[in-house]
């Protein structure tokens, strides 16, 4: 059979490509996670199990990212860890912006978030129920990484809320309030 090249040994295959597939992967696994908690659950109850979810599994990761790291110091630092290293890690790029009032509150940008990029917006001037139904879709699928997020801060020392906004997708706007 002189026609069919030989199989790559295992040691040629580059790991971009199961890289890749890992990531599809973790995108479809959080999809079906948001499908799966809405059709057990409705409304507030189901918003509740996923972000208590998220919220071990930011725990669980901010343990793993800072293992091998110098402890963080003020909660500004670990506000700025979490949208640069954290973020990096979890969605591939780094917030695209962070501002404070510093008085507790934190708004972290990010005009290309991850996981909205699967939904479609609605079309510029659709009717107002298609749009909030588009928005409320577009929620559902971020209480997860606001979990995920509160965790990671409050297994950093930073007790805090998260809250989530998608004006205009894929752009989300992510609201911390520290907690007193």
């Amino acid at each position: 059979m002189a026609g069919i090249p030989p199989a790559p040994s295992p040691g040629v295959v580059g790991k971009k490509p199961a890289r890749r597939c890992a990531e599809v992967c973790l995108e479809l696994l959080c999809a079906e996670s948001v499908r799966l908690f809405h059709d057990k659950q409705s409304g507030p109850a189901a918003a509740a199990a996923l972000e208590a979810v998220g919220y071990r599994v930011g725990q669980q990761l901010a343990e793993r990212y800072t293992r091998d790291k110098p402890r963080l110091g003020d909660t500004l630092e670990i506000i700025k860890f979490v949208c640069k290293d954290f973020w990096l890690a979890l969605f591939k790029k780094q917030v695209d912006n962070l501002k404070t009032n510093h008085r507790g509150v934190y708004v972290l940008q990010d005009n290309g978030f991850r996981w909205l990029q699967r939904l479609s917006p609605p079309a510029p001037g659709a009717d107002p129920g298609r749009e909030e139904a588009a928005r409320q879709l577009a929620l559902s699928y971020l209480h997860l990484p606001c979990g995920i997020v509160r965790g990671a801060l409050c297994h950093l020392g930073v007790t805090c809320t998260v809250e989530a906004d998608p004006k205009q997708m894929p752009s989300c706007t992510f609201t911390i309030r520290i907690m007193a």
